[in-house]
């Protein structure tokens, strides 16, 4: 059985990865970190998602509340989170620069440190517009450096790279994924605003795959394809 490290903030795409692994016969040690995000809430849907999977006791949470101070975007307070679709330009503001090199390194560190084999993340084809570090290039890029850096003791698993979000529903519902536990929004209030980029990502998700957010309340679900429709370009 191959351990593997995964990093997972509580949302729907690292939930449905993990509960893939799980499923799929891999000792996996969830790994969140709460980077001074405005929506750390994911990290307490982490822990709900990790219970509901039995891996709750093998989870573990890293602190560095201190980078949002050296690194800054929207996410960490800097200016607003913009409503509207999330491939429109000004969601670039949600951009915290180099966020995935910064954490695949810590949990590659974090892999080497416990003799797992793996690092498992979920970047996936709707976020290459915006996020450059969930591009095919630098996904290859830093599974062979994490190769490099660990002397080829740890490798980079990111079986999400080509699927759109709609798959990552799909296989969801396919595994019985508590999907209903996750959370999106980058606003991190009491309940999800269904008009940030990601919110707006999640919703089209469910609609391109038929189903509907299990999330969300009947009237919430309403609202949330009010705004999809009033969004989408």
């Amino acid at each position: 059985m191959s351990k593997c490290v995964v990093l997972h903030s509580g949302g729907l795409d690292s939930t449905v990865l993990l509960t893939k692994l799980i499923r799929e016969g891999y000792d996996c040690y969830p790994l969140g970190i709460e980077y001074g995000q405005r929506h750390a809430k994911e990290l307490l849907a982490a822990k709900h998602v990790c219970e509901a999977l039995a891996v709750w006791e093998k989870q573990q949470t890293l602190f560095l509340r201190q980078l949002a101070d050296l690194i800054q975007s929207a996410l960490t307070g800097r200016g607003d989170i913009p409503h509207g679709h999330y491939e429109a330009e000004m969601q670039k503001a949600t951009v915290f620069p180099n966020r995935n090199m910064i954490l695949l390194a810590i949990a590659a560190g974090y892999a080497e440190t416990i003799g797992a084999e793996l690092v498992a993340y979920a970047a996936h084809s709707n976020d290459r517009a915006i996020y450059p570090d969930c591009r095919p290039e630098f996904v290859k890029s830093v599974g062979e450096t994490i190769t490099l850096g660990t002397d080829g003791k740890v490798k980079l698993l990111e079986p999400f790279v080509d699927y759109r979000k709609a798959d990552i529903v799909h296989e969801g519902f396919h595994l019985g994924a508590p999907m209903q536990l996750t959370w999106s929004c980058y606003e991190g209030q009491e309940r999800p605003c269904l008009q940030c980029g990601t919110c707006l990502e999640r919703t089209e998700a469910f609609v391109r795959d038929g189903t509907r957010d299990p999330a969300l309340t009947s009237e919430e679900w309403e609202k949330a394809l009010e705004y999809l429709r009033r969004y989408t370009p």
